[in-house]
């Protein structure tokens, strides 16, 4: 105990000295990454129409109605109607850290009028007293005022922390706004390609009936087999199955696509019914190493400053070692015989207080606080560490994903075009009498499938695009955004740990 108490002295004079907040000083934590992502070069190497600003992604598609919907989320959507409320309280939290470390004030008054009882012990004795009068008024009016010095800072770390938080609701918002951004669009292209499909779908289900059509007339005639027509048979319920379910698919995404928006579902199905095609995937237009790529997502942005509030939250709980003091004063006018004589000088108050609370008893419980604020602290910390591995893995994701659909969609473009030629060879031989036209039909059911094959690769192309915007937190102007402070980069980061010079 002694020797404890030798310490906290020894703090004590270095603090009022130094007038510094005790408590770890933060630094943000060094995270190693390395220097290109593993799918960087693949997509630096495509060829884009285009090259999109991360700051507004959506409108390098190229397509009106795709930014049109992105800018109607982004103004409509309630999940961002819910983020700013949160904002504007974490904004008011801050205030009240603010306001603790300055004096309070307050004005009191109140009047009273008494009629005192004779049967009460009080009441005999009072009127044995000469010129006692049962009725009685008393008037009172103050100025007070008080403050608790914040010698050791634990009120200067109160508020470091709720600006930290307040710089991670805000972060979070913007999170939330990303996210919207890309889910419209996910949406979009998502209905862009069940459209095309549920097209070639019905284009299948018409070759397959003239097929089956074509089997069943030379079966009647005896140069096809039954097992022919109930093989046509099957084919075309085969095909007819898909579109029931690619329309089903279809009209949850609009679906989907309304609620984000912020509309009852169906609202925008008229608009949304006629076909288009799915939107190109754009090229990036700005590299750089990941940390400089990652530092903008602002979901990293929220762990790193909750890292930053948990910090600061262990310099609140040592406060708790040490005493704290305040000074209170009031100044106002009381009376108990009448409004006349209030304010007067014989009505004069005045008060003035010196305080002090030490916990000097309570170090276990002190003790308690602080491991637990550590605690949180290596917590956040191991959450920011994570979070800056996933961000990592999305991005490594959705690149690779991204250049290995538009490989497939170029392989599949190459089978397009050969079975194409396939379908006008066998035409003009059927045309020539050399084939039958079952062979036509079946090279019709051929090019249809993969023209199937390659919408899918187009849809879940322009997806993975949009998935790497998201994951490198395009859709704001991080640079400039006000009251986020973004993630250290690599030379900033001096210690893998917050450091105390305490």
């Amino acid at each position: 105990m002694i020797s404890k108490l030798r310490s906290l002295a020894l703090m004590l004079s270095a603090s009022v000295l130094t007038g510094c907040a005790l408590g770890p000083n933060y630094r943000p934590p060094e995270i190693p990454l390395s220097p290109r992502f593993l799918g960087q070069q693949g997509v630096e190497r495509r060829e884009a129409q285009s090259k999109a600003d991360l700051q507004a992604w959506w409108a390098a598609f190229d397509d009106p109605a795709l930014t049109r919907f992105v800018s109607l989320a982004l103004e409509q959507n309630l999940d961002i109607a819910q983020a700013a409320p949160r904002v504007a309280q974490s904004r008011a939290f801050l205030r009240q850290a603010g306001a603790a470390l300055l004096p309070s004030g307050d004005v009191s008054a109140h009047g009273a009028k008494v009629y005192q009882s004779l049967e009460t012990p009080l009441g005999r004795v009072l009127a044995a007293t000469p010129g006692f009068d049962r009725s009685g008024s008393s008037y009172e009016a103050n100025v007070g005022a008080s403050w608790e010095i914040d010698v050791f800072g634990g009120r200067r770390r109160g508020r470091e922390a709720a600006r930290a938080e307040y710089a991670a609701s805000e972060a979070g918002a913007v999170a939330t706004r990303l996210a919207v951004a890309a889910q419209t669009a996910d949406l979009y292209v998502t209905i862009r390609g069940l459209q095309a499909r549920i097209a070639i779908a019905t284009q299948q289900v018409q070759t397959r009936r003239q097929l089956l059509a074509l089997v069943k007339l030379q079966y009647e005639k005896g140069i096809a087999a039954e097992l022919q027509v109930n093989q046509a048979e099957g084919s075309l319920a085969q095909v007819e199955a898909q579109i029931p379910v690619l329309e089903a698919g279809l009209d949850s995404a609009m679906n989907a696509l309304d609620v984000l928006v912020g509309v009852q579902p169906g609202s925008y199905r008229a608009e949304l019914s006629p076909a288009m095609p799915v939107p190109v995937a754009p090229g990036l237009a700005e590299t750089g190493t990941p940390g400089e790529m990652i530092r903008r997502r602002p979901d990293l942005i929220v762990a790193e400053r909750r890292l930053a509030a948990a910090n600061a939250r262990i310099g609140v709980a040592i406060s708790e070692y040490f005493p704290k003091f305040s000074l209170g004063a009031l100044l106002g006018s009381a009376t108990t015989i009448s409004s006349g004589n209030l304010f007067t000088s014989g009505a004069n108050q005045a008060l003035g207080v010196v305080g002090l609370r030490w916990r000097l008893f309570d170090f276990g419980r002190v003790d308690a606080q602080i491991a637990a604020a550590r605690g949180q602290e290596a917590e956040a910390l191991a959450a920011y560490r994570l979070a800056v591995l996933r961000a990592t893995e999305d991005v490594e994701n959705a690149f690779s994903a991204l250049v290995k659909r538009e490989a497939q969609v170029g392989i599949l473009t190459q089978g397009e075009s050969s079975f194409a030629r396939a379908r006008a060879n066998s035409d003009a031989a059927y045309r020539g009498g050399v084939v039958s036209l079952i062979e036509v039909l079946d090279a019709d059911s051929n090019l249809l499938q993969v023209r199937d094959a390659k919408a899918q690769a187009q849809t879940e192309a322009a997806r993975a695009a949009i998935a790497s915007f998201r994951a490198l937190g395009g859709g704001w102007d991080a640079p400039h955004a006000r009251g986020i402070a973004p993630t250290a980069t690599a030379h900033e980061q001096a210690h893998a740990h917050p450091q105390s010079t305490r």
